[in-house]
C-alpha cells in the first residue's frame, strides 16, 4: 500500500538538472542551492564535524589540484580506462541477470553518478537497452532522500530501482542504504530492493560488483570537476524543506576545468573492445547469491587497535576513500600495503603535496588506508 501524500511530490514536474552532464545521461533529483551556501575551510570543517556538527550541513572548499596531479589523473585514466570499461560491463551484466530489464538506474550522488552513467551507456550501446537514470542523495546518519525515491516510484510505477555507487570502503553506505530501505517500508509499505551495485568492492560489502580489486577509479580524484560540477549533497533544515530534495551546489565557475564528460567518453570508447564472451564467463563464474563477507572490516579493526583509534569513521580504507581523506579531510597518516605499488601513485602524490606521513602496513583487503587526524591528537 502506498501511504505517502500525493501532494508531496509533483509527478507533473519535469526535472532537468544534470549538472555539466547531458540530460540524456542523468537527471539529478537535487535542489540547487548554489547561492545559499558557502564552503568552509578544511580545518574549520574537521573541528566542527568532530565536535558534533553533521558533515552534510557544510561544504568543503573544492580542492584545486596541482598541474602535476592533473597530469597524473590523465595518466591513471589512460592506464585504467580499459579495466574500468570491463568492470562496468561485468556489473551491468550482473544487474541484468539479477534484476532483469524492467528497472530504473538510481545512482548515489556524487561518487555513484559517473558509474551510473557508464552502466546506462553500456546497456544502451552493447545490449540495446535504454534505461532511465537518476542520481539522488544518501547521507550517513540521515539516510536516503525519500522525496527523490517517492518521485521515482510515482513516475516509474512498474519498474524497480537498482541502486548504484562507485566503490565500497568499509561499507557504511551499504549499511545506510539497508536501513533506509527498511525505514521506507515502515513509512510507506513499499519494499525497495536494497541491492547496491558498485564498480569495485574490495571490502566484500555488496553482492553486485564489477571487481573486488582495490584499484583507483579516477573519478575519486577530482571532486566536482569529474562529477558533473556538483558538490557533495547537503541537508540542513534552513536550506532543505520537508518536501525538498536534498541540496547541492553547482560550480558553474569551474566549467573550463570540467573533465566530467571527458572521463565518461574515455571509458565509453573502450566498450567497443570488450570481449562479451569473456564478460559472460566472468559473470557466470562469480556466484550472484553469496552474501557479502565484510572481510575488509578485519583490516579496519586491526588498524583501529594498532593506532588506538576509537572512532571507526576516522579510518577510511581503499584507494578511493584514502584520496577523499587527502582531498577533503584533515589527514593524519596514510597506510600502504606496498609503497612501491604503482597503482598508489596518486595517493602518494597527494600525500607529498599535503605533507602527510606514509607508513607501510600489512593490509589484506585494501592497498591503502587513510587515517583522519583526531583534532585533540
Amino acid at each position: 500500500m502506498n501511504n505517502f501524500d500525493k501532494n508531496t511530490i509533483n509527478k507533473e514536474t519535469t526535472y532537468t538538472f544534470s549538472g555539466s552532464y547531458n540530460i540524456e545521461d542523468v537527471c539529478f533529483l537535487l535542489k540547487e542551492i548554489s547561492g545559499l551556501i558557502s564552503e568552509s575551510d578544511t580545518l574549520y570543517r574537521e573541528k566542527a564535524i568532530q565536535s558534533g556538527i553533521h558533515y552534510s550541513e557544510m561544504l568543503p572548499i573544492e580542492y584545486k589540484p596541482s598541474d602535476e596531479y592533473i597530469n597524473m589523473f590523465h595518466r591513471s585514466l589512460e592506464d585504467s580506462a580499459t579495466k574500468l570499461a570491463y568492470a562496468t560491463a561485468v556489473v551491468a551484466n550482473k544487474i541484468l541477470l539479477n534484476r532483469g530489464k524492467n528497472i530504473v538506474l538510481v545512482s548515489l550522488a556524487r561518487a555513484g553518478t559517473p558509474v551510473g552513467i557508464l552502466i546506462k551507456r553500456y546497456l544502451k550501446e552493447k545490449i540495446g537497452l535504454e534505461l532511465p537514470h537518476y542520481s539522488i542523495s544518501i547521507i550517513r546518519g540521515k539516510g536516503i532522500d525519500e522525496n527523490a525515491v517517492k518521485y521515482i516510484i510515482k513516475n516509474h510505477k512498474n519498474q524497480e530501482i537498482q541502486f548504484i555507487d562507485g566503490w565500497t570502503g568499509k561499507g557504511m553506505i551499504t549499511r545506510v542504504l539497508n536501513e533506509s530501505c527498511s525505514q521506507f517500508y515502515k513509512k510507506t509499505g513499499i519494499m525497495l530492493n536494497n541491492d547496491l551495485a558498485v564498480l569495485a568492492d574490495p571490502g566484500h560489502c555488496v553482492k553486485t560488483y564489477g571487481t573486488r580489486e582495490d584499484f583507483l577509479i579516477p573519478s575519486a580524484c577530482l571532486n566536482s570537476t569529474v562529477s558533473g560540477l556538483v558538490s557533495r549533497t547537503v541537508h540542513r533544515s534552513d536550506l532543505i524543506g520537508e518536501n525538498d530534495f536534498h541540496g547541492v551546489k553547482f560550480y558553474k565557475e569551474l566549467m573550463s576545468e570540467d573533465l566530467s564528460n571527458y572521463f565518461i567518453d574515455k571509458i565509453t570508447y573502450c566498450f567497443s573492445g570488450i570481449d562479451q564472451s569473456k564478460v559472460a564467463k566472468t559473470v557466470k563464474n562469480e556466484p550472484l547469491d553469496v552474501e557479502p563477507s565484510w572481510i575488509g572490516m578485519k583490516d579496519v579493526e586491526e588498524v583501529g587497535k594498532s593506532f588506538s583509534i576509537d572512532d571507526i569513521n576516522h579510518i577510511k580504507p581503499g584507494i578511493g576513500e584514502t584520496i577523499r581523506v587527502l582531498l577533503r579531510r584533515v589527514p593524519w597518516k596514510v597506510l600502504v600495503k606496498d609503497i612501491n605499488d604503482s597503482s598508489l601513485c596518486n595517493v602518494l602524490q597527494l600525500a607529498r603535496e599535503k605533507n602527510v606521513e606514509v607508513e607501510q602496513y600489512d593490509l589484506n583487503s585494501y592497498k591503502c588506508i587513510g587515517l583522519i587526524k583526531h583534532m585533540g591528537r
